[in-house]
């Protein structure tokens, strides 16, 4: 430990400009794959704003459901935008440097969309089990004030762990400026200082884990007495009724586990193309955004059937 204080270094010193190593594509290939992802972006903007607008336009979707649908499509607007908008403008102009502040600008980003997206789902799960499970009781359950309760605290125990991880790394002195990544995280920027921090990915890893761990079996927990609900009433249209409930939730909260479950198997494997290695690491914060409102329209006849007036109504002659 002390040879390791002994040893010098020469830290950057302000403005430090980062360079995100990104896709290894040349200029001819960034142009198509930029209008792919301008396409997409386009496509998950215009989704994402139309559940908001239209959840928070009629009052009859209100409900505990939609209003997490809502907070979740917010979420997903913010992890879209943050990642799509520098890949489109690596794509286009080839630009890979990012500032200092950009970088943890980002970092907590992407940090706040994994983690709320967890929460929120979990309490979505809560809210599709207490549904199913206790319906008579569900209203006097799942007021108003709970409903706020647990949307506000879904964002602010992540808000809460984001700032304390900035806290602790803003400021460590830095030595290199390669991010060896698509995106900066927390993890690639700390890689590039000047002595080992290992309080810092003790924390970081600790928190990310147990917000993971915590909502995974929350909604382990819920999914399981619902089964348990559907087994134990025997009915014939039990089963209907709990898939008709729970499917678009369930949809969402698989293409977010397996997108995450990519980037694991995917750095697991040495003999994998570095850009689809790269490309399984964004998955989970470019698909799912994009695909949730979808998923919303075709699922959930409520929301489908306001989308389809909500436009109508946009386009009718006044």
């Amino acid at each position: 430990m002390a040879e390791m204080e002994n040893v010098s270094y020469v830290p950057l010193k302000q403005p430090i400009v980062l360079i995100v190593e990104g896709f290894n594509v040349t200029r001819q290939q960034g142009y198509p794959l930029f209008v792919l992802l301008l396409i997409v972006y386009a496509v998950m903007l215009l989704g994402n704003i139309t559940v908001v607008t239209v959840i928070a336009r009629n009052a009859k979707l209100h409900k505990p459901m939609y209003v997490m649908m809502c907070n979740l499509a917010v979420s997903d607007l913010l992890g879209g935008t943050v990642i799509m908008t520098q890949l489109m403008t690596h794509f286009l102009t080839g630009d890979r440097t990012v500032s200092y502040v950009g970088a943890f600008v980002q970092a907590a980003s992407v940090h706040t969309y994994h983690s709320v997206v967890a929460t929120i789902l979990t309490a979505m799960a809560y809210d599709r089990y207490v549904a199913i499970c206790q319906p008579l009781h569900y209203h006097a359950i799942m007021t108003t004030r709970r409903l706020v309760l647990l949307c506000f605290s879904a964002w602010f125990f992540v808000l809460c762990l984001v700032v304390a991880r900035l806290i602790m790394n803003v400021g460590i002195p830095l030595c290199g400026t390669l991010i060896t990544h698509v995106y900066c995280s927390h993890g690639s920027i700390l890689s590039l200082a000047c002595l080992p921090t290992p309080i810092n990915d003790l924390f970081g890893n600790c928190s990310i884990y147990t917000i993971s761990t915590g909502c995974f079996l929350g909604i382990v927990f819920s999914y399981a007495k619902i089964l348990k609900a559907c087994i134990v009433k025997k009915e014939k249209n039990s089963w209907s009724k709990a898939i008709h409930t729970c499917a678009s939730h369930l949809t969402i909260y698989l293409l977010f586990a397996i997108s995450l479950f990519l980037i694991v198997m995917t750095y697991s494997m040495k003999n994998i193309n570095p850009n689809a290695k790269k490309f399984c690491a964004i998955f989970f914060i470019i698909v799912p955004p994009t695909v949730n409102p979808i998923i919303y329209g075709i699922a959930t006849k409520n929301i489908r059937t306001n989308i389809v007036k909500f436009f109508k109504s946009s386009v009718s002659p006044k």
